[in-house]
C-alpha cells in the first residue's frame, strides 16, 4: 500500500493545467490567473489630496496666516490655474494638487471667511499629498501568474483599468456514484436501499475548490453500465467515481473499465478512512476512484481531490494545511494506517486550539463529520497521547466544507 504522500505525489504528477481562456473582470473571482495582470495606468495618476482642505504653499501657511481662496478643486475637477505667494485653493479628498501648491491645509485647521482663510495649524510640505504613482505606476506587475483570485485582487486589477484576465478554465469534474442500493435525494429508494450523498457532497467540494463539476447518472452494479458512464465523461479533465473501489463481487469499477482501455496506477493506500482508493487514466482523462463510504469518500477528497483540483486550475497544487492543536482527550497507540480522527475545535490556551475526537470514529456516520471542525492527523506507529499533548491537524472550515 502507497502512503499518502507518494499517493497525492503520483496523482499531482499526473495532471496539468486547464488550458487558458479570457474572462470579464466580475467573473475572474476565484479563478487561477494564466497570465499575470499588468497596470494600464499610473495610480494615482497625479499628485492628489488625501483630505479635505485646502492646497497651500507650505511657506506661506505658518499659525496665523490668513490666505486668499482662488478657486476649488473637487476630485474629477481640476483647478486651472496655479497657487502663488499667499493664495489657497479649496480641495477635496482625491482632487489634483494645483501646480505651486505642495502641502494640504486640513479644514479643520482652517478658518474660512469671505474669500479667505486663516491658518490655525502650521502645516509642512508633502503633508497630506497622495504622490503620483504612490500605488502603481504604468506597465507595473501587479498580480502574477499563478494566483488564485480573491475580491481584493479583482479591486486592484479594476483599479489598473483591466477589463479582461486570461485565467486557466475552470476544472471539469465528472462525478459517477455507482452501486444498485443507492437513490438520488427524493428519487424513490430501492428495498435495503439508502440516499446517496456522495455525488452531491463531492459536487459542493468541487465547486469550493473552484471546479465545475457534473453529476452523472449514478450507475448500478453493473460493468456495462458503468463503462458506459464513464466513456460519456471523456471530454472531464477529471473523472471521479464513488463506490465500487474494492475488490469485493460487486466491486465494479476496475473489470468494468479495464476494456475500455483504462491503465490503472495504483488503488490501495495506507489510511483510514478510505483505503481503496483507485488512481489512473481512461484514455486522456484521469480517473479518481474513491470508496463508497461517504466519510472515506471526502477525507480522501480533502487528501486528494482537492490538491488535484488545484494542480488543474493552475496552482502548484499541496497536501492540505495543517496546524498545531492540543489533545482534547488521550489518544490510542495507531496502527500501520495513517488515520484521520474527526474532531471538534475549541480555544485554548496561548491561542493553541483544543482539537476534541469524536468518541466513535465510525466512517458511516456523515452527521459526525458534518459537525468536525478538524481532522486529527495520526501517523503509522504513532504512540499513545495523552490529553493535552500536542498535535497535527487539518482545520476543515478554510476548505469550504
Amino acid at each position: 500500500m502507497l502512503s499518502v504522500e507518494e499517493a497525492r505525489a503520483r496523482i499531482l504528477g499526473a495532471l496539468t493545467a486547464t488550458p487558458a481562456e479570457t474572462v470579464p473582470l466580475p467573473a475572474g473571482w476565484g479563478r487561477v490567473l494564466a497570465r499575470p495582470v499588468v497596470s494600464r495606468v499610473t495610480q494615482p495618476p497625479a499628485d492628489v489630496s488625501a483630505m479635505d482642505g485646502y492646497a497651500v504653499r507650505a511657506a506661506d501657511a505658518v499659525l496665523g496666516a490668513s490666505l486668499t481662496v482662488t478657486g476649488t478643486a473637487p476630485a474629477g475637477h481640476p483647478f486651472a490655474g496655479r497657487v502663488g505667494p499667499g493664495e489657497a485653493v479649496r480641495i477635496f479628498t482625491g482632487g489634483i494638487i494645483p501646480p505651486g501648491a505642495d502641502a494640504i491645509l486640513l479644514q479643520e485647521d482652517a478658518e474660512a471667511t469671505a474669500g479667505r482663510v486663516r491658518v490655525g495649524e502650521a502645516v509642512r510640505a508633502g503633508r497630506w499629498v497622495r504622490r503620483q504613482g504612490l500605488d502603481f505606476a504604468l506597465g507595473e506587475e501587479l498580480l502574477p501568474a499563478g494566483r488564485r483570485l480573491t475580491a481584493r485582487d479583482i479591486g486592484l486589477a479594476a483599479a489598473a483599468n483591466t477589463p479582461w484576465l486570461a485565467v486557466h478554465r475552470a476544472p471539469r469534474i465528472g462525478i459517477l456514484a455507482t452501486g444498485d442500493e443507492i437513490a438520488l435525494p427524493g428519487d424513490p429508494i430501492p428495498p435495503g436501499g439508502i440516499v446517496s450523498s456522495n455525488a452531491h457532497a463531492l459536487a459542493a467540494l468541487v465547486r469550493a475548490g473552484g471546479g465545475d463539476p457534473l453529476i452523472l447518472p449514478i450507475a448500478p452494479d453493473d460493468s456495462q453500465a458503468i463503462a458506459e458512464a464513464a466513456v460519456a465523461a471523456r471530454a472531464c479533465d477529471l473523472l471521479v467515481t464513488t463506490g465500487g473501489a474494492s475488490v469485493g463481487d460487486h466491486d465494479l469499477v476496475q473489470s468494468a473499465l479495464g476494456p475500455q482501455g483504462f491503465a490503472l496506477d495504483f488503488w490501495k493506500i495506507a489510511m483510514r478512512p478510505g483505503k481503496p482508493l483507485i488512481w489512473g487514466r481512461l484514455g486522456p482523462t484521469p480517473v479518481l476512484g474513491l470508496p463508497g463510504n461517504p466519510v472515506s469518500a471526502l477525507v480522501c477528497s480533502v487528501l486528494f481531490l482537492l490538491p488535484a483540483l488545484d494542480r488543474l486550475s493552475g496552482l502548484p497544487g499541496a497536501a492540505p494545511r495543517t496546524i498545531r492543536a492540543l489533545a482534547g482527550a488521550a489518544l490510542p497507540a495507531n496502527d500501520q494506517r495513517f488515520d484521520h480522527l474527526r474532531a471538534t475545535l475549541s480555544p485554548g490556551p496561548d491561542g493553541i486550539p483544543i482539537a476534541t475526537p469524536f468518541p466513535v470514529q465510525d466512517s458511516s456516520m456523515m452527521k459526525t463529520l458534518a459537525r468536525a471542525e478538524a481532522l486529527i492527523l495520526r501517523a503509522p506507529g504513532a504512540p499513545a497521547l495523552p490529553e493535552g499533548a500536542p498535535i497535527a491537524v487539518i482545520p476543515l472550515g478554510e476548505l469550504g466544507l
